[in-house]
This record gives structure tokens, sequence and C-alpha cells, in this order.
């Protein structure tokens, strides 16, 4: 594995005890060496870049004189409101929280590439997948949560109320494998959608890079920020939409 710089470092102050803890975990790193992968140092590095500058708009917050980090909290706040606000019915604003940090985390993550010796790591399987799972988990507890567990299993076996006994009986039998076919995918397909277009935006712009040093490979790092905010929207897109099924009353 080729180091980036942050992760060399990383792996200087921290990779002896990171070791230990994985081993004793029973996970036995491909590299015992370097135990902390490139995607796991620009992970960390975006979250600490995220608490800076959430501790800057918090410093700074002001009714009288707000300033520039503030008037761009509130507009990325207002646009995951308004966003939520289309697609869940009920109570939507208690999502946003969520939504707004998961977006923010994804789009630093998608951008922190264009950065010179740096690398995005939602190129990287694992990292959409753990944004894939942490969403799957959280919409079905909230539909949990709103609906009880009845209610919310009847999400699962369509229609009920005003059909004929038979369809009662045999809807829930074609119907509920194909549900879960159908929420399992979900992680899937949140998951290969942002690594899949990350992945080739990455490899597009190091092979442009690696032929043509000048000049052309700047137009693929355009193409690289527009595939990132892109992907970050439709990811939260769905996030609200998976949401807004979840939460929503059987009737």
């Amino acid at each position: 594995m080729e180091q980036l710089a942050f992760t060399a470092l990383l792996n200087r102050l921290f990779g002896v005890p990171v070791l230990a803890l994985l081993q004793a975990l029973h996970i036995h790193p491909k590299y015992p060496a370097t135990p902390i992968s490139n995607s796991f140092a620009m992970e960390l590095l975006v979250v600490l870049l995220l608490t800076i500058f959430f501790i800057a708009v918090r410093t700074r917050l002001s009714v009288e004189r707000p300033g520039g980090l503030q008037h761009t909290m509130e507009f990325i706040d207002g646009f995951v409101n308004n966003l939520a606000s289309e697609t869940i019915s009920q109570h939507p604003e208690k999502f946003v929280p969520y939504l707004t940090a998961l977006g923010m985390f994804i789009l630093s993550c998608n951008l922190i590439g264009v950065v010179p010796g740096l690398e995005s790591p939602t190129a990287d399987k694992v990292v959409p997948l753990g944004c894939a799972l942490l969403t799957w988990f959280y919409y079905h507890f909230h539909g949990v949560r709103a609906n009880g567990p009845v209610g919310y299993l009847k999400h699962f076996i369509g229609p009920q109320e005003g059909m004929p006994l038979v369809v009662r009986l045999f809807l829930p039998i074609l119907l509920f494998p194909i549900e879960l076919f159908s929420h399992a995918a979900r992680v899937l397909s949140l998951t290969v959608r942002l690594f899949a277009n990350m992945f080739a935006g990455e490899m597009v712009t190091l092979v442009f890079f690696s032929l043509v040093p000048l000049g052309i490979p700047i137009i693929f790092e355009g193409l690289h920020i527009g595939v990132s905010f892109i992907q970050t929207y439709i990811f939260v897109l769905l996030a609200c939409v998976y949401l807004g099924e979840a939460t929503a009353h059987e009737h």
C-alpha cells in the first residue's frame, strides 16, 4: 500500500496501539506494519476539519452581525431542511441534524481528493458501505420508533384494510420476501453508486495527470468537483426518501 504523508504520520504515532487493538478484536490487517489505511486516515482528517469548522461557526454565532461561516452553515441547514420537508411527512425537522452531518461528511470526503497529496476516502468501497449501513439502520430504527414493531412490519406485507380474505392471506407471503430483498439491496445501491462514481473520477484524473501533467487534467478536476456535489445530493435525497417511507403511518 502506497501511504499518503498523513497516513504515514498516523502510523508512526499510533500504528502500534492500533495494531494491538485490531489483534485483540481478532482482526488481522493486510499490512501489519501500517495498520492505518489511507481511507481511514482521510476519514479522520475530514472529521477533524469538520469539527474545527463547527467550532468556528459556534464561536462566531451572532444575530446582529452574522459572518460568512454562519451564512454558509445557515444555507446548508436550510437546503437540507427544505429537502427533508419535501420528502418526509412526519416531523422532518428532527432528521435534519443527521442528514446535514451525513451530507457534509460525504461531500468533504469527496472533495478532499482534489487537494494534492490527499485522496477521497469515498473512492474506497469501505467508506460508502459504512455510510450506507449507518443510514440503513437509522431509517429502520426511526421506522420502528414511529410506527411500533407491528405497525412497521405492515410496511412489508402490503395493504390489508378493505382487502378480501384471500388477498390478506397470500399478499404478505408474496410481498414480504420482495420487500426484504428490496431493503437489503438499498445498502448495495447506496454503496456502489457513491463508490463507483468517486473511484472512476479518481482514476480518470490520475490517468490524465500521468499522461498530460498540465491543462487537460484541470477539466477533470472540475468534473470531479461536480460529481462530488451530485453524488452527495443523491445520497442525502435517497436517505430522505427512505426515512419518509419508514416513518409514514401504514394508512
